[in-house]
């Protein structure tokens, strides 16, 4: 039997949309192995449980890459990314299903035939680098090909994710965004991702309240979120070192210093006022990235 654990992430950290992403401490685990018919599902709903599951159209999509046919699959599920929130579920179950093939087949495929394949399949790099790599990654698509590098990043810092009950799907955080954007707002991001990777590289967290900041997807998602900004709002109150939309949300990311040790429970008792149910999860950054059979890939 083949497991593979993969991290949660979130991506479009602040200013970085579509290119920075980080691996975080939440994961999902697929336990897969060959068997001599049919495909089988265990841990997951009913309606998962067919040739659309997205681990096994990930599956697939790397076994005809690679030539391998297994004669049947048992496919077990321990998720704990919660699906639709912004925190890299899609991508996780991309890279575990392509991984999971690869361990299957013998392990024909090279780490970067890995991610290449898992973009190709996801459709944009943020998300995919860290959940396969681990840590803080900022990363593009040229020319089909993914170039990447991962973020030196000081220690001292937590990350605290704000996660609703409701959903929100991509393609309608998609839909909100405008066709075009106005010059000054370019110029604002491509600032603050210098800034923010600086600050991060150099330990000097205090810059990230300034650094932290975006004017290319945020605002147009926020009227998706209810309470989106008062909960910024509160974040910002209560000392957060940044607060941003985690991937296309519904999920606030916040980062603290590592010694704040009353963050959290202030603000669950915040969150408690609201009518949606929020949850506060306290995490570390994750820098392992995919795991099989309790090993690093």
């Amino acid at each position: 039997m083949i497991e593979v654990r993969v991290p949660a992430t979130s991506a479009n950290m602040g200013p970085g949309f579509d290119c920075l992403g980080v691996a975080v401490k939440m994961y999902n685990r697929f336990l897969v192995e060959e068997i001599e018919e049919g495909l089988v599902f265990e841990g997951c709903d009913d309606k998962f449980k067919n040739e659309d599951n997205l681990i096994y159209v990930a599956m697939k999509k790397c076994f005809e890459k690679i030539g391998y046919s297994p004669k049947g699959l048992k496919i077990k599920i321990e998720g704990d990314i919660p699906v639709s929130r912004g925190l890299g579920s899609s991508a996780a179950c991309v890279v575990g299903g392509i991984v999971c093939a690869n361990e299957l087949a013998g392990r024909v495929l090279t780490k970067k035939e890995i991610l290449e394949l898992a973009v190709e399949m996801e459709g944009h790099p943020d998300n995919i680098t860290p959940a396969l790599f681990g840590g803080m990654t900022v990363s593009i698509y040229e020319d089909n090909k993914v170039i990447y590098n991962n973020v030196s990043v000081k220690e001292g810092i937590k990350f605290c994710a704000l996660i609703p009950e409701f959903t929100l799907s991509t393609e309608k955080a998609r839909g909100v965004l405008p066709k075009s954007i106005d010059y000054k707002q370019g110029i604002f991001n491509i600032g603050r991702a210098a800034l923010m990777i600086s600050a991060l590289n150099n330990g000097d967290f205090d810059m990230l309240k300034y650094a932290c900041k975006d004017k290319l997807h945020e605002d147009y998602r926020a009227q998706l979120i209810e309470n989106f900004y008062s909960i910024k709002e509160e974040c910002q109150r209560l000392n957060c070192l940044a607060v941003f939309l985690s991937g296309a949300g519904p999920t606030i990311m916040v980062m603290l210093r590592e010694e704040d040790k009353n963050f959290a429970e202030n603000m669950q008792k915040f969150l408690d006022t609201l009518q949606n149910k929020w949850n506060v999860v306290e995490l570390e950054m994750d820098n392992e990235g995919t795991v099989v059979n309790g090993v690093t890939h």
